[in-house]
């Protein structure tokens, strides 16, 4: 390509879209969706090209706000857009890996992640590449579609709050083909709600047909962790994620010599160096991988090839109320990836009252999902969506 891409225009749109349902843990709870969506436009004469990004930015992760992601992707990452000239598809993507993780000492994942995810789209529509074919410029061994895309399933989720609930929710799910469920702990009458959900699919978890994995959101102190672990492993609970703050980490190989349950890293792992830190101490079993969180879909990646060269399961996590460009990022990783062990995501109106595709990205029948059409991530966006689920007026600079 003789013209080098250049981007003309930068949206940042931060939306509200109501959720289906109540979600509580340990950390927040929340009724709504505030996604924050960056849209690309490039210059002449690929002006017709727009890339798609999103995030959730959570305080309790990641230290970001929804206020401090639009400032840092105006205050960070425009000046660097504004300077952005790419000759090959090659140059694009080492521009895209170039983007910054941390400013002033902060971790800022979450708003590199929209607007990482918003070039590769716009770079692989330009280029006519599927965002997964990115992964051979990475050169990561063993990754590559298709990946585990056609083996996929992705999760359920344990809802409600009686016994009655619990049990229709699981039930309907199972009727719907899923297999992996996951149940929030670490709240107030948590250990009712387990065993709620252990009457419901505890024949199918010890037909190996089902299984069922905790979340504490790091609710619990070291000591509460293992007074838990004799009810989850008796609820035939296969996994637990992030059992303590992240500062407790230092005492997660003491939970893991306690107790048959894996151990999940999530709050945790945000950085590259959070993953090296974490296999170096064998302090857990698997990385909760989650794109908004870990800065986007590169650093996930390679996040996946460290826990998988390590020995380490993957899961792709999500943050509650994701629209489809976030689900359609997932798509990708699973497209390149070549072993997950537990997928959450793609739930699309399953979840959201509303979604900003022309055909909201989510699961089918036993949590499959495919590949998605056309070049970039595959998401037909619409614009008239993002101006009537905005919930401030956009950022807009033009170059």
């Amino acid at each position: 390509m003789s013209t080098p891409l250049r981007i003309r225009q930068i949206q940042i749109i931060p939306l509200a879209i109501p959720l289906r349902f109540h979600f509580e843990h340990a950390a927040a709870s929340r009724a709504e969706s505030d996604p924050v969506i960056v849209r690309l436009s490039a210059a002449s004469p690929f002006a017709h090209h727009i890339g798609y990004g999103e995030t959730l930015a959570r305080e309790y992760v990641t230290g970001e706000s929804t206020a401090s992601v639009i400032d840092d992707i105006q205050e960070v990452f425009v000046p660097l857009l504004r300077e952005l000239h790419a000759d090959t598809f090659a140059d694009a993507l080492e521009i895209i890996e170039s983007l910054p993780s941390e400013q002033d000492g902060r971790v800022i994942t979450a708003a590199r992640a929209a607007v990482e995810l918003a070039l590769t789209d716009l770079t692989c529509r330009v280029y006519r590449r599927r965002a997964a074919d990115i992964v051979r410029w990475m050169e990561l061994p063993g990754f590559g579609a298709p990946g585990c895309l056609r083996e996929a399933s992705y999760s359920g989720i344990v809802v409600g709050q009686s016994a009655a609930k619990i049990c229709w929710s699981l039930r309907a799910q199972r009727c719907y083909g899923l297999r992996d469920f996951k149940i929030k702990v670490a709240l107030d009458g948590w250990q009712e709600r387990l065993e709620c959900a252990h009457r419901a699919l505890g024949g199918a978890i010890a037909r190996e047909s089902a299984t069922l994995r905790a979340d504490a959101n790091g609710g619990w102190s070291c000591q509460q962790a293992i007074d838990a672990m004799p009810l989850l492993e008796e609820c035939g609970v296969s996994a637990l994620e992030q059992p303590m703050a992240d500062t407790d980490d230092a005492l997660l190989p003491e939970i893991t010599e306690k107790s048959k349950v894996d151990l999940i890293a999530d709050e945790s792992l945000i950085t590259l160096g959070d993953a090296d830190r974490l296999i170096n101490a064998r302090a857990v079993r698997v990385f909760n991988i989650r794109i908004a969180k870990n800065g986007g879909l590169m650093p996930s990646l390679r996040m996946a090839r460290r826990a998988l060269a390590a020995g380490l399961d993957v899961q792709l996590g999500c943050l509650v109320g994701e629209t489809s460009i976030l689900a359609a990022a997932g798509v990708a990783f699973l497209e390149a990836c070549p072993k997950v062990r537990f997928i959450e995501g793609a739930f699309g109106r399953f979840l959201l009252r509303d979604d900003v595709a022309r055909r909201s990205i989510r699961f089918g029948r036993g949590g499959r999902i495919g590949p998605q059409a056309g070049f970039g991530l595959g998401v037909a966006v619409r614009d008239s969506d993002l101006k009537r689920l905005a919930a401030a007026a956009p950022v807009i600079v033009n170059f």
